[in-house]
């Protein structure tokens, strides 16, 4: 099976005054799922992992929906809010539908960036293992001694740093990415997705992207190595095809089958039906 294990779907109806904004002209309107079909058609692609981009339960709810009805959206990943007083019943609320295999907070722009170091998720955390959630990490360069306490305090919640952790590839990099990065790597529970960069690369292309995924591919090696698309974010620096084409062209050929496929199965635990 070939699997995206990262795009999203929206509506601008059911986002007002919220990201994205009016002047990123390329994502300023809804994306469904017939815009994605094509591609994915073109691109010889089984199935897809589809990411939420609000901190609203209502949008899980709506990714949940899309996916009962368009067989290709194997696995949804969705929001609920971790430190709530009742978050362990809403993970487990949540957990109760069928193509329900993870949760992602917003975690990139948050004004603390140790909250994900914050002893209060335990109770939530322990409910989404209880209920063998995967966990998304949005996370930048600098809150990845943070995510690295929090993965170190869970070792039986799988977790997968989105986007290589968004390092600055287009100002010149991000110090101690790869370090931090590697020090995550050495951990069994933690994995990364091939997705993201080449938005990160501002305008830097394919080759400005290169090291990078070299990077990630050296340190979590091909077994714990996630591909996705970040469709339709991935519009604003490049396309499907060629972004996909690229990381065939990284990925030795002998690990095709477990980085862009058989490692979201497991990591998801999705449907190979």
């Amino acid at each position: 099976m070939r699997i995206d294990a990262h795009h999203h779907l929206w509506r601008l109806a059911d986002r007002p005054g919220r990201w994205p904004p009016p002047d990123l002209a390329a994502l300023h309107r809804d994306f469904g799922p017939d815009d994605l079909a094509p591609l994915l058609a073109a691109a010889g692609l089984d199935g897809t992992v589809l990411v939420q981009t609000l901190e609203d339960e209502a949008e899980t709810a709506a990714m949940l929906a899309l996916a009962a009805r368009h067989p290709f959206i194997r696995g949804v990943v969705g929001w609920t809010d971790l430190k709530a007083a009742d978050a362990p019943a809403a993970v487990a609320r949540v957990a109760g539908e069928p193509r329900l295999r993870g949760l992602r907070p917003m975690l990139q722009d948050h004004p603390d960036d140790a909250w994900i170091a914050d002893p209060a998720l335990a109770p939530a955390i322990a409910a989404m293992v209880a209920h063998d959630l995967a966990f998304d990490a949005l996370v930048r360069p600098r809150q990845l001694p943070h995510l690295l306490t929090f993965a170190t305090r869970h070792p039986t919640l799988r977790i997968v740093i989105d986007h290589g952790a968004k390092p600055a590839i287009g100002q010149g990099g991000s110090p101690g990415w790869r370090d931090a990065l590697a020090a995550l790597a050495r951990l069994p529970n933690v994995s990364c997705k091939l997705s993201g960069l080449l938005t990160e690369a501002e305008g830097g292309g394919h080759e400005a992207v290169r090291p990078y995924a070299e990077a990630i591919l050296a340190l979590f090696r091909p077994g714990r190595v996630i591909w996705g698309s970040d469709w339709p974010v991935l519009n604003l620096a490049g396309s499907y095809g060629a972004w996909l084409a690229q990381c065939q062209g990284l990925v030795p050929p002998a690990d095709h089958d477990a980085v862009f496929g058989g490692n979201a199965v497991s990591f998801y635990r999705l449907d190979a039906a």
